[in-house]
């Protein structure tokens, strides 16, 4: 086998060994980049199988980083949506529906006076069935609002709910009803408290808008406080499931005057309530994304070590006479050690592009299971994760040429030139 005697030529032409150190360690390293990049070349099937390799598990590696957050990051997005960032309720944990709220029009008033805070919403939600003409009902959820003149949903058609017997309809309520603005819709609930069966009512849609928590197969409507609890038929319209605070931007602040002023009710800012979410629903989630990164990572180095000895193997005795001509020890590791950061660099950068659009569809695989909100995602990039995706990338790197290097490291020359010549 044949030295690459061309890498070798400067030597040669200045009539001693090149000194690798004696220019500097840029370019000691560009030219062990174009020494590796040769040898890659020569061997174009074996490099494409570990640029594939790589780009195959770096990819699913980027997607296990998008996943280890990406719910979390969605629900904030979520909560934040809704223009408040402390929830009030009733009970010590955040995602339980536990009793109503019984004069929560009282304690808004009340919480809204605090300097601390600048708006308080009440949300009552309940189940009702929606009905235009002779068409089949749909089971919707009802949500009724009070208070100040904020509003959870995004009207994007029509206008906004602006007095009784009016409502908004999500799209996909609009679709199976063939209801616009405009229309008459009949409304009949299914309330938690209130008669046991109140009569039917006809309400106006007002417009058609977007739920934060939106769930892509289900209806969802929108009314005032007072309209919901006359379509349960109870006169009272200050029960709520929860009040949605908006701070005057310090959160904590308020929630810690909430607590004092209400003393039986239970303030949380979007962060706690993440942080219960966090700990009780994905945790799942984040076990899953780290023991696929410790697969994914593990085959990586494994598959890359692999290439890089048998390529090592098969030319000791290049490199043998690259060390005879002059070549240092460390100039032969360094360029088994830029080999292996030209596959894993350049199947890196592949990953990318193909991580993304495995995560797209990842995503609505996992969308697709029932009660999932629409705006919910589980894969959402994040600067942290490309970061963290390229240190260990190139913690790959390097730990896969370990073995690779102490190889040509020991290589014992002589007798490799007179193995080489012998066979």
């Amino acid at each position: 086998m044949s030295p690459p005697l061309d890498a070798a030529r400067p030597s040669m032409n200045s009539g001693r060994p090149e000194p690798v150190v004696g220019r500097g360690a840029l370019s000691a390293s560009r030219r062990a980049l174009a020494l590796a990049w040769r040898s890659l070349v020569r061997q174009p099937a074996r490099a494409a199988l570990g640029i594939l390799g790589v780009a195959a598990v770096g990819a699913l590696l980027f997607d296990m980083l998008l996943l280890s957050h990406g719910l979390v990051t969605s629900m904030r997005d979520l909560l934040d949506r809704m223009g408040s960032d402390i929830r009030v309720t009733s009970t010590e944990q955040v995602q339980d529906r536990g009793p109503d709220i019984a004069d929560a029009a009282a304690a808004a008033a009340s919480i809204a006076t605090l300097p601390s805070v600048r708006s308080v919403l009440t949300i009552r939600t309940e189940d009702a069935d929606l009905l235009r003409g002779g068409g089949p009902p749909t089971r919707a959820s009802f949500l009724g609002i009070g208070g100040g003149p904020g509003r959870p949903w995004t009207v994007v058609r029509g206008a906004d709910v602006a007095g009784e017997h009016e409502l908004v309809i999500n799209e996909y309520a609009a679709q199976v009803l063939g209801a616009e603005p405009g229309a008459s819709v009949t409304v009949r609930a299914y309330c938690s408290q209130g008669a046991g069966a109140p009569p039917p009512l006809v309400f106006r849609v007002a417009g058609i808008a977007e739920f934060p928590f939106d769930v892509p197969d289900r209806s969802a409507a929108g009314a005032t406080a007072t309209s919901v609890a006359e379509v349960c038929g109870a006169p009272d319209a200050s029960a709520a499931d929860f009040l949605m605070v908006t701070s005057n931007g310090d959160p904590a602040g308020a929630a810690a005057d909430i607590a004092r002023l209400h003393p039986e009710l239970r303030a949380f800012t979007n962060e706690q309530a993440i942080g219960q979410l966090q700990q009780r629903g994905f945790t799942y989630f984040q076990q899953i994304s780290s023991v696929l990164t410790i697969i994914t990572v593990s085959f990586a180095l494994l598959l890359i070590t692999v290439l890089l000895t048998v390529s090592v193997n098969q030319r000791l005795g290049e490199v043998a006479a690259l060390r005879a001509l002059g070549f240092s020890q460390g100039r032969v590791v360094l360029d088994v050690l830029c080999e292996s950061a030209l596959i894993v660099g350049i199947g890196g950068a592949l990953s990318l592009p193909l991580g993304a659009l495995l995560a797209v569809w990842l995503d609505r695989i996992l969308k697709g299971m029932p009660g999932i909100p629409a705006s919910l995602h589980f894969f959402v990039f994040e600067p942290q994760a490309l970061w963290i995706h390229a240190a260990l990338l190139a913690a790959t790197a390097f730990m896969a040429a370990i073995y690779p290097m102490r190889i040509v490291a020991r290589l014992p020359i002589a007798a490799t030139l007179r193995d080489e010549v012998i066979g």
